[in-house]
């Protein structure tokens, strides 16, 4: 019986890019059919916006592609979260060095926090650049981003 894989995306305020990666990566794993059970959920370093919906701009770019970010809310990662999940993908090194500084940089959990564009190999960016400040383009090209890092990440899991 295969074990159940749990994923975690992570950014700074969990209301842009780690929604918009957790319905991407939701809705491509379910059409792959090599893929064992799978656990998808999505947080912030900070917890500013905890409880709020996805930045209606992530919500309307993510609906045009096919992608439903309707139910998920923001919250801040935990300690049980870097317990709990297999893989935790952060978005960008800033958050990256944040959520390691979470756990003791000596302990074996700190193996499973990566870049989620380190599975992206036809990108040149190490980083998901955060769209909040920038115009509408920028959603897109976070969508665009996350979909490569998605498909990367399928394949290594399968």
């Amino acid at each position: 019986m295969n074990k159940t894989r749990k994923i975690l995306f992570v950014c700074m305020g969990n209301i842009c890019r780690s929604p918009t990666a957790e319905g991407v990566f939701k809705t491509l794993a379910q059409k792959d059919k090599r893929l064992p059970e799978l656990f998808v959920d999505s947080c912030g370093t900070i917890g500013y916006h905890a409880g709020e919906p996805p930045d209606p701009r992530s919500v309307a770019a993510s609906k045009l592609r096919g992608y439903d970010l309707s139910a998920i809310r923001s919250r801040k990662i935990t300690q049980h979260d870097l317990e709990y999940f297999d893989l935790v993908l952060v978005m960008d090194k800033e958050n990256l060095s944040n959520t390691r500084n979470l756990i003791d940089k000596d302990h074996a959990n700190q193996q499973k926090i990566k870049l989620f564009l380190d599975f992206a190999k036809e990108s040149t960016v190490s980083s998901v650049p955060d769209p909040y400040y920038g115009g509408e383009s920028g959603f897109d090209d976070v969508i665009d981003l996350i979909e490569q890092a998605s498909r990367g990440l399928i394949e290594y899991l399968a």
